[in-house]
């Protein structure tokens, strides 16, 4: 690869060639990247090249040529530093090039950190007005969505950002979180769309993101902090390994059995397929054959959602429903992976008291480990140095035989039974 150092611009796109003339293709030869394209799956390069024949943008080429340049000495190229708009501490990850002097137009790629609604719903207008603005001031590159739940409107240079976001601000989108704060929220589409909804994550989420807004802007702790909520134990936020704060949607009473609905499925399907699809797949062996039908011991059920979603006709949660609050979970850091601990195995999440009273535990949960962790230590991190038993003195809840403080140690391993 040529170096772009003192390279010539032409024509209206800004291109770079060192002999001044423009050739055909836009972007520069990057042989390792090509590789990637040649394998079964879809490859990001393949979207990285289109996107940038069609902008014509230098920066996409410049990340394009640090990028193939990486590959070939196996070493990174990116730095931090800080980047906000005026009022926010936040919601801006800072990738300065350190061979700016070798690859120029990727002397900058910051990313931006857009805060999605609850349980990710928009419109057609409000995905053009973002694209249109991100392709004015930035790379025109976005994902959605990050591991935090963000909107991530990848490729900008600082002197944009200010006026990127002013203009999004306008059309009623904010920045998310980052940094030693409080992290965007994630929601699965809850009783929008769900059935199986035991709560309103939604308005839950909503009244989160209101009650947290300055420490999301404006971190103040010692380390990030996540909060995902999912409107059953079918966990489709991933917020049992993925959160340090997961709120569970779940019941309390038995599981409502349509006996109609389950007479139709096995006429359907046959007892055969009851037993070998249903009851023997149950991981604590609740369910048992009767007469012909099925009968689910309460007292063993594990709220595992398999025979919901296998029969969402016939059976559906209880009607005693609420939350239940998991802590802990994350990726790789100081210890290992670890999913959530169960700290609150239910808790009531109807009312505007049951809200507020949920926002009080919270906050006392974060004063405790912002007390008592260490920097750059997660919340589940802290209470395994310290001790289950030493968290729940401090944040004031009493020990439940329903509490589960290893439930296992690798997300990755899935038993079978």
């Amino acid at each position: 690869m040529e170096e772009n150092k003192g390279a010539s611009a032409c024509g209206s796109h800004g291109c770079s060639h060192s002999n001044g003339g423009c050739g055909e293709k836009f972007l520069n030869p990057t042989p390792m990247l090509d590789e990637l394209e040649k394998g079964p799956w879809p490859s990001f390069v393949s979207g990285f090249k289109t996107l940038a024949e069609r902008t014509k943008k230098p920066m996409l080429r410049g990340v394009m040529d640090q990028l193939e340049y990486s590959y070939n000495t196996k070493m990174g190229y990116w730095k931090g530093g800080l980047v906000t708009v005026d009022g926010y501490g936040a919601g801006v990850i800072t990738r300065y090039s350190m061979i700016k002097d070798k690859i120029p137009e990727a002397a900058e790629f910051h990313t931006m950190r857009i805060q999605p609604p609850p349980g990710l719903h928009y419109n057609t207008a409000m995905l053009r007005e973002l694209c249109d603005i991100w392709e004015e001031y930035g790379s025109g590159m976005l994902t959605l969505h990050g591991q935090t739940g963000d909107i991530m409107l990848q490729g900008i240079d600082e002197a944009n950002v200010q006026e990127c976001f002013d203009k999004l601000n306008e059309k009623g989108w904010d920045l998310g979180g980052a940094g030693a704060g409080m992290r965007t929220a994630v929601s699965c589409a809850g009783p929008a769309r769900c059935e199986q909804a035991c709560y309103d994550n939604l308005e839950l989420h909503l009244h989160a993101l209101r009650h947290f807004v300055g420490q999301l802007h404006r971190p103040e702790w010692n380390y990030k902090i996540k909060f995902k909520f999912s409107g059953c134990p079918n966990d489709c936020t991933n917020a049992i390994m993925r959160s340090d704060l997961a709120v569970i949607g779940t019941w309390k009473d038995a599981i409502q059995v349509d006996e109609a609905a389950v007479k139709e499925w096995i006429e359907e399907k046959g007892v055969d397929a009851l037993v070998n699809q249903v009851i023997n797949l149950c991981p604590t062996r609740a369910i048992s054959l009767e007469d012909g039908g099925m009968k689910i011991d309460t007292r063993d059920c594990v709220r595992c959602m398999h025979c919901l979603n296998a029969m969402p006709k016939a059976l559906s949660p209880g009607k005693e429903r609420g939350i239940s609050l998991l802590m802990g979970g994350k990726n790789t850091l100081k210890v290992g992976v670890n999913m959530g601990s169960l700290i609150i195995p239910f808790m009531k999440m109807e009312t505007e008291e049951d809200r507020e009273k949920f926002m009080e535990l919270v906050e006392e949960i974060i004063d405790w480990w912002d007390d008592n962790g260490l920097d750059h230590e997660r919340i589940g991190e802290t209470i395994e140095r310290v001790g289950l038993r030493q968290f729940l003195d401090g944040v004031g809840l009493d020990v439940d035989i329903n509490q589960v403080s290893r439930p296992r140690d690798n997300p990755y391993f899935k038993a079978k039974y």
